[in-house]
């Protein structure tokens, strides 16, 4: 279906559409996603991530039962450099825009400025183009 959804519907931006502050402004891409039913904000997109990632802590807030994950022996890397072990893995069915997702995200118990992270995982599968600038 995605690959239905994008290949009938093409989404361009123009100059138009920059931020006021132009290309000079330093903000994060950000996504609202649903999941069953629930609204989620601060869903960041990451081209420079290798893996799509869940923090513990979303996952409680959105009563999710933890005995879903799966172990995993992925390592991330946090933005300050850091190596961070994974408790283990989830699926989870995401809708971004019309469009429903399967997603395995690396979870993780830290703290993060996110709820979800969508790296390149997730960019390659949704065959999507993010731009930061608009």
């Amino acid at each position: 279906m995605a690959n239905r959804f994008f290949e009938v519907n093409r989404i361009s931006f123009t100059d138009d559409e920059i931020l006021e502050e132009g290309a000079g402004h330093n903000r994060a891409l950000h996504l609202m996603v649903k999941h069953e039913g629930q609204y989620v904000k601060r869903v960041m997109v990451d081209g420079g991530s290798s893996v799509d990632v869940c923090p513990l802590s979303t996952l409680q807030s959105m009563k999710i039962n933890t005995y879903r994950i799966r172990p995993s022996n992925v390592h991330i890397r946090a933005f300050d450099g850091s190596t961070r072990d994974t408790i283990g893995e989830i699926n989870l069915t995401m809708t971004i825009g019309p469009v429903d997702f399967e997603i395995v995200l690396q979870v993780a118990d830290m703290v993060t400025s996110y709820n979800f992270l969508l790296g390149r995982p997730w960019i390659y599968m949704a065959r999507v183009v993010p731009s930061t600038l608009h």
